[in-house]
């Protein structure tokens, strides 16, 4: 569209108007954009819609209160008013180009527009087709709120605003895509979160220059963090309202996208993506121990298999009362190939789960694991100490919360197996130094992404590693550079 179109004021002539629509966005030829015309005081008034994106109930509302018009007031040449005191709605704004009005038609809202006066009022009935918010089902907790994030960004914006009813906290709307046209909000509380953060933040998503983002908050994503082949997730998703208030909390600026049931969280370290809500609804000493837990998962699943294949490979690195770990058994395929026959099987397993329906995975995983693992074993092509480890460490795998790093995690441990592999003890060592040192490189949004392990920052890091209880955790992460650093309300 050209920056003409874009100006060109509402058409005064309503039969204009109804023309602009029809060549515009195919009145008459799409079967769900319609126009209801009235006449009022001896003027014509029309109403443009979508069906399935509107509540038809509120339309005959206010299509009642307006035909009524002619038996209770005298002719007037204030008919623009007259409609718009009318309206038996909370949400009328005015909007004075074409383009505006569009825009907002295609939204879900409705243009009331009346002859002659040059003005469209713009109604909010939107009705978004949607399910009802639930408990995500890859953030599951054993006692909490059950209620996540939905395909619906008002929805997504009314739980969070139901656990901050602060003054303070921001929601706004921009519009990203040339055509899709998808609603972002950019969200955060205005005396805590860094101003510099969210300039950052609305400058990035201002700058998507792109004729739509069909797959929603992945693609604002690669946008505002230029992640290239970088497989270490430089933000975090969440479907939980109350993760998300909570680092709303600590200064975030988070990003809600419509048809979007994640929201995306900016910035973060390689430690946000191991923090889960099971700590938090726990003791501060059963937290603890639920994170201990779980960074020995992630760390079985990124070195385990890597230290095994070197211990197999030097047995002279293990002492005797330790030497039962290496396979007892013989096999004629190598064991390094083994590991990555188990370890491309376990991922066939996850994406056949992921298209098999709830009914059918259940059985496909019996099968899987009686059979096939069994079998594999018994007929010499696995040796049953791969079948363990790569098991241990796929466990640990899932056991990460963040499914983005647990693939990473993947990634990350093969390379390690292949160096290991290669150059035997000087390959691991150089393997998970260049690891650390890659780690160590990225930034998210200018913060560092293994902060507050490097830089080192002792009381930070403590936090990370011990669940403190919330009256002992009065400062916020300093590397937000929040404006409020204490976590209290404010007494100005």
């Amino acid at each position: 569209m050209d920056k003409m179109d874009r100006k060109l004021p509402i058409l005064e002539k309503l039969h204009d108007v109804e023309a602009y629509m029809k060549k515009r966005i195919g009145l008459g030829d799409s079967f769900d954009l319609g126009v209801r015309k009235l006449t009022i005081l001896k003027k014509n008034v029309h109403f443009y819609y979508v069906n399935g994106l509107c509540d038809t109930s509120f339309i005959v509302q206010i299509v009642k209160e307006l035909v009524e018009i002619n038996d209770n007031e005298k002719m007037s040449s204030k008919l623009q008013d007259i409609v718009e005191n009318r309206i038996t709605h909370q949400s009328v704004s005015p909007v004075k180009t074409m383009d505006e009005m569009v825009d907002q038609v295609l939204s879900g809202l409705i243009a009331i527009l009346v002859e002659g006066e040059g003005i469209a009022l713009i109604v909010d009935v939107r009705s978004y087709p949607g399910r009802q918010p639930m408990e995500p089902d890859t953030e599951k907790v054993v006692r909490g709120s059950r209620d996540g994030f939905v395909e619906n960004i008002i929805v997504n914006t009314a739980l969070t605003r139901r656990r901050i009813r602060d003054e303070r906290l921001r929601f706004e709307m921009m519009k990203v895509g040339e055509r899709s046209k998808t609603d972002v909000a950019i969200a955060y509380i205005k005396d805590i979160a860094s101003p510099n953060l969210v300039d950052v933040v609305k400058q990035e998503v201002k700058s998507i220059e792109i004729d739509g983002i069909a797959m929603g908050d992945k693609t604002i994503e690669e946008f505002i963090v230029k992640q290239g082949y970088n497989p270490y997730p430089l933000v975090r998703y969440t479907e939980r309202a109350d993760v998300a208030a909570s680092h709303l909390l600590e200064g975030h600026v988070l990003l809600y996208v419509d048809t979007s049931p994640s929201v995306i969280i900016t910035p973060t370290t390689y430690f946000h993506h191991l923090q889960h809500a099971e700590e938090y609804r726990q003791s501060a000493g059963v937290g603890t121990m639920v994170k201990w837990v779980r960074f020995l998962g992630v760390l079985a699943s990124l070195i385990l298999l890597p230290l095994w294949f070197l211990l197999l490979s030097n047995p002279d690195l293990l002492p005797d009362n330790l030497s039962f770990i290496g396979p007892n058994k013989h096999s004629n395929i190598p064991v390094l190939l083994q590991i990555f026959f188990a370890d491309i099987g376990i991922e066939f397993l996850r994406m056949a789960a992921i298209h098999t329906p709830t009914p059918l995975s259940t059985a496909m995983g019996l099968i899987a694991a009686v059979l096939i693992g069994q079998i594999a074993i018994d007929v010499g092509l696995f040796v049953p100490e791969v079948i363990l480890y790569v098991s241990v460490s796929a466990i640990g795998t899932y056991a990460t919360p963040s499914y983005e790093l647990s693939i990473a995690n993947k990634i990350g441990r093969l390379f390690l197996l292949v160096v290991t592999a290669i150059f035997d003890v000087p390959g691991f060592v150089i393997g998970l130094t260049v690891w650390l040192l890659l780690l160590a490189r990225i930034k998210s949004l200018n913060t560092p992404y293994l902060w507050p392990f490097l830089p080192f920052v002792p009381k930070a890091f403590k936090e990370i590693l011990i669940r403190t209880s919330v009256p002992g955790s009065s400062i916020r992460p300093s590397i937000l550079h929040s404006r409020n650093r204490q976590r209290q309300p404010s007494k100005s």
